[in-house]
Formats: C-alpha cells, sequence, structure tokens
C-alpha cells in the first residue's frame, strides 16, 4: 500500500512522495502445517488447540517469546506459564527428571498438567518458583508439532481475569495481529486440564479439570 506525504522544497514548492508501507498480518491456517513450523521455529508466538482449549503458545526454550506472551496477557511476571511435550523423553530439554513422570504416566497423553520440580530448567519458565506444570496433551497432530519445534508453553488466550476464548474468531477480537499466527479448527470449549502436584510419591489434585485423579494405591 503507497502512502503520499507532503513536502516543500527550498522555494516553497510542494512536492510529494510515495512511501511504500507495509501492514503486517497473521498467518490462518487450518492445519498444524510446515509454516506453522517455521514461524515457531523462527520464534512467533501464536494461538493452537488442544485437547482442551485453545492456548497462546511458542517455544518453550525461546526466552523473548515466552515473555512476548506473558505481556500480551497482561499476566503477572511470577506466574509460570503449563509447558506441553510429545513424550516423557522431552523433559530431558528442560533439565528435568523423567523420574518425577512415573505417577502421571498412566493418564498421559492426557488433560492432567503435572507440577515439577525444575530448580535447573530456564528462570524464563519456573519464575523463580522452581517448579512449573507440564502434560503430553491427547492430540495427536499437536504432539507432532511439538516434535518438530520442541517444547512449547500454553495459557489460555484471554487477558488476564477474563474468561478464555473458544474460537479463532474470538481470540481475533482481543489480540488481532499481535498474534504471528491463528490455527482454526473451529470451536473448542472442553473443561482445562486438571492440576496436580506429587504429594507423598501420589498424585494430588490441586485444580479439578477435564480428568478425575484415581486413587491407584491398591494397584
Amino acid at each position: 500500500m503507497a502512502t503520499a506525504a507532503a513536502t516543500a522544497d527550498s522555494k516553497g514548492f510542494i512536492k510529494y512522495i510515495f512511501v511504500r508501507s507495509y501492514v503486517a498480518v497473521s498467518y490462518v491456517t487450518d492445519k498444524f502445517d510446515d509454516r506453522v513450523v517455521e514461524l515457531l521455529r523462527d520464534g512467533a508466538v501464536g494461538l493452537l488447540p488442544s485437547d482442551t482449549i485453545y492456548g497462546l503458545s511458542c517455544r518453550a526454550l525461546d526466552k523473548a517469546a515466552v515473555e512476548r506472551i506473558h505481556k500480551l496477557k497482561g499476566r503477572d511476571s511470577n506466574k509460570p506459564l503449563i509447558v506441553l511435550i510429545a513424550d516423557t523423553k522431552m523433559l530431558d530439554l528442560l533439565s528435568i527428571s523423567g523420574n518425577q513422570a512415573k505417577q502421571v504416566e498412566p493418564y498421559w497423553p492426557g488433560a492432567i498438567s503435572l507440577e515439577f520440580q525444575a530448580p535447573s530448567s530456564p528462570h524464563w519458565l519456573h519464575r523463580g518458583f522452581k517448579h512449573f506444570a507440564i502434560r503430553v496433551p491427547d492430540y495427536p497432530e499437536l504432539r507432532d508439532l511439538i516434535r518438530q519445534v520442541g517444547p512449547i508453553v500454553s495459557t489460555s488466550a484471554n487477558l488476564q481475569g477474563q474468561q478464555p476464548v473458544a474460537s479463532v474468531a474470538a481470540a481475533q477480537e482481543f489480540f488481532g495481529d499481535k498474534l504471528d499466527f491463528y490455527v482454526d479448527v473451529g470451536e473448542l470449549d472442553n473443561p482445562p486440564s486438571t492440576l496436580a502436584i506429587l504429594e507423598n510419591g501420589r498424585l494430588k489434585t490441586v485444580r479439578q479439570g477435564a480428568v478425575k485423579i484415581e486413587d491407584r494405591s491398591n494397584l
């Protein structure tokens, strides 16, 4: 798009200079395609569907992108984001011991997020708390994407204190072209994941969500 700017020369004559400007437009698709992979690898922040709800996402090991999500949401900077992985082997990429996953593995892939002790993980993930929630989503296409780009953060697509959006159209009203891409798979209005911690070697529910934790003490 070209715009005209007026300026005067030394003799007072008006000259018009045409300047070409470009407007950034978010990439919108209905699948986890190669362009989404490329964007994430380049540090993009976008909207991804999961097995629960839509989430603002980026590569977890990209500090600048993670900080950008905090700013977009107006989120308290000391609150860690949930990290999604494709399998427990990816815990190594986050400098987390896989032994912590034994109790939650029967529920994965699934909508249970477990708080992992993570003192050696990057500070921008644990935010000084030395722990954050991780899960393996029950969404094969999303797990395939994660295998290509590494662990990703995910947080509900809303401004802090407001209800999560259930569609790309609603997210675009909030964020517009502040997001680099949107993956649109229709409306998602599922319960959030259950949040759990390990207590005395057993899973304890902190926030009830989509999955109920069973008592496996006798198994």
